[in-house]
């Protein structure tokens, strides 16, 4: 399970692909990870382990799409100090990270380490110290590469509901039904994902749309730039009424009457509207980082 860290995650990864920024090295530092994939991994190596180039190896290729150039990365990360195996920070147990696939963003070590693979990838780079300020000691990192958009099996949608069109990366449109809006919460999977199940409370990683029921128009979207979200569904009640047990890699369609204070938008064009949440459910976890 997980918890609301992203910043101080995404933090750990700027320092990180600011430790090594060297030539890539052409041999093995004789490092070994082991685990299963969605757990945290197990890295065995003798320390101190001298690095003095970049080193970076796929564990296992993933068998999702190929990550692209520019597009969303969703990451989670485990790293250790290399001089004595100590863990320096990870994100199995809270958020994974949201970045953008660019040199600028990731820096050139996490950039050259992630570009051309694919989601489900797990990936190790060992890098050396940065000669100065943090992270001035060499590194072993483990990256899993995680879904952006929801992954599963199609369900049948529901004739009286929107009409859901997805663009080739994944951002939803609707076709509006023309018809009066429901007076109650609608909850309609389209995509049933296979992940941990979301629970009241939960910190959730989500990519979504928000739209306004009569229109069909988009009011609210993290697809515009691209980087998927996380935050409590505490926030939002008509989330945490519709979401609870609906499992990660799900896509969810809500429809939500004007009688629920939407939470993520302060939009007064909407008051008094139905609106249309298409929610793809990419991570969850409890606000303690507790784990299932």
């Amino acid at each position: 399970m997980r918890r609301l860290r992203v910043t101080a995650a995404a933090a750990v990864l700027a320092l990180v692909a600011l430790a090594g920024c060297t030539a890539d090295a052409t041999s093995n530092p004789d490092v070994t990870v082991t685990g299963e994939p969605g757990e945290a991994p197990t890295v065995t190596y003798v320390t101190p382990l001298e690095v003095s180039k970049t080193y970076r190896e796929t564990v296992w290729p993933g068998t999702g799409p190929e990550l692209v150039e520019g597009g969303p990365v969703l990451i989670d990360f485990w790293l250790e100090n290399a001089t004595d195996a100590s863990l320096v920070d990870e994100s199995f147990t809270s958020n994974p990270t949201p970045r953008l696939l660019t040199e600028e963003d990731l820096g050139t070590d996490l950039y050259k380490t992630l570009k051309g693979q694919q989601v489900g990838a797990r990936l190790l780079q060992v890098s050396p110290g940065s000669g100065s300020g943090a992270l001035d000691y060499p590194t072993v990192t483990v990256l899993d590469v995680l879904p952006t958009r929801a992954d599963g099996e199609p369900v049948p949608p529901r004739e009286d509901l929107p009409a859901v069109t997805l663009a080739d990366n994944g951002a939803p449109s609707i076709t509006p039904t023309g018809t009066d809006p429901p007076a109650d919460l609608v909850v309609q999977a389209l995509v049933r994902g296979t992940g941990d199940q979301v629970a009241e409370g939960d910190v959730i990683t989500v990519q979504y749309t928000g739209f306004a029921w009569t229109t069909g128009e988009a009011f609210d979207s993290t697809w515009h730039n691209g980087l998927p979200v996380s935050f409590s569904l505490q926030d939002v009640e008509a989330w945490q009424e519709g979401l609870v047990d609906q499992p990660v890699g799900s896509q969810v369609m809500l429809v939500v009457p004007p009688t629920y204070a939407l939470g993520v938008t302060e939009s007064p064009e909407l008051a008094g509207q139905t609106v249309v949440f298409v929610i793809d459910i990419l991570a969850t976890g409890t606000p303690d980082g507790g784990t299932k």
